[in-house]
C-alpha cells in the first residue's frame, strides 16, 4: 500500500534529522552525497528525489533555526518590564538551544558552505532577529546606527552561545539561567546608553 501523507512526512522528518546529525558530527564539507544517501538508507540516485542537493538541505536546517529564533521574540505580554522581557527571551533561547543544539552547531560552523544567495538570506534573517531583539530588550538604547547594529550582533551572539557553554556546568539550571541573565544585563547596560535594564522583580 502507498504511504499516507502523514507517513511520508514522518519519513522525511526522520531522514532530515539523520542528515542533521551526520552534518553536525562530521562537518558538512566532510560528508559526500554517497555517504549521506547510505546514512539515510537511500541510494545515491534516489536521494535527489527527497532533497534537491546536500547544500539545499544545509540551508533548510539553518534557515529553520533563524526562523525559530525570530519566533522567540514574540510580542511580550502588556505591562512587562524590560528586565522581565529579557528573562522571557533568555528562557526561550535556553529551551531552543536544548531542543536544537545540532542546528546551532551547524549555523556557527558551516554557514560558509552555503551559496552567496543562501548566505544573503540567512544574513537578512539574522539582521531581522538582531534588530527585533534589541527593540524588545532595550527599546530606548541610543547609539549611532552602525554601533547599534554591532552591539546587537554581539548581544545576539552571547545569547546564542551562552546556553551551550552553561549547559555543561554542574550548577543547577536555575543558577545557570541567573548567571546567563547577569552576563547579558552587564553587556547591555555597559554597551547601550539609555539602555539600562533594572533587575526583574
Amino acid at each position: 500500500m502507498p504511504l499516507t501523507c502523514a507517513e511520508r512526512c514522518a519519513n522525511f522528518e526522520e531522514r532530515r534529522d539523520k542528515a542533521l546529525e551526520l552534518f553536525a558530527n562530521k562537518g558538512f564539507g566532510q560528508v559526500s552525497m554517497r555517504e549521506l544517501a547510505s546514512h539515510l538508507g537511500l541510494t545515491a540516485g534516489s536521494l535527489y528525489h527527497h532533497f534537491p542537493s546536500k547544500q539545499h538541505l544545509l540551508f533548510d536546517l539553518i534557515e529553520e533555526l533563524f526562523e525559530e529564533l525570530l519566533a522567540t521574540l514574540a510580542p511580550p505580554a502588556k505591562g512587562r518590564s524590560p528586565a522581565q522581557r529579557l528573562s522571557a527571551v533568555i528562557g526561550a533561547h535556553w529551551a531552543l538551544h536544548a531542543e536544537r543544539p545540532l542546528q546551532f552547531r551547524l549555523a556557527e560552523r558551516d554557514l560558509c558552505c552555503l551559496s552567496d544567495a543562501q548566505q544573503a538570506r540567512i544574513a537578512a534573517l539574522r539582521c531581522d532577529y538582531e534588530t527585533g531583539l534589541l527593540r524588545l530588550i532595550a527599546p530606548e538604547a541610543a547609539l549611532p546606527a552602525a554601533s547599534l547594529a554591532a552591539t546587537a550582533h554581539v548581544i545576539a551572539s552571547l545569547l546564542n552561545s551562552l546556553p551551550g557553554w552553561l549547559q555543561q556546568s554542574p550548577l543547577p539550571q536555575a543558577q545557570r539561567l541567573t548567571l546567563m541573565e547577569s552576563m547579558l544585563l552587564g553587556a547591555i547596560e555597559r554597551s547601550l546608553p539609555s539602555g539600562r535594564i533594572s533587575s526583574a522583580a
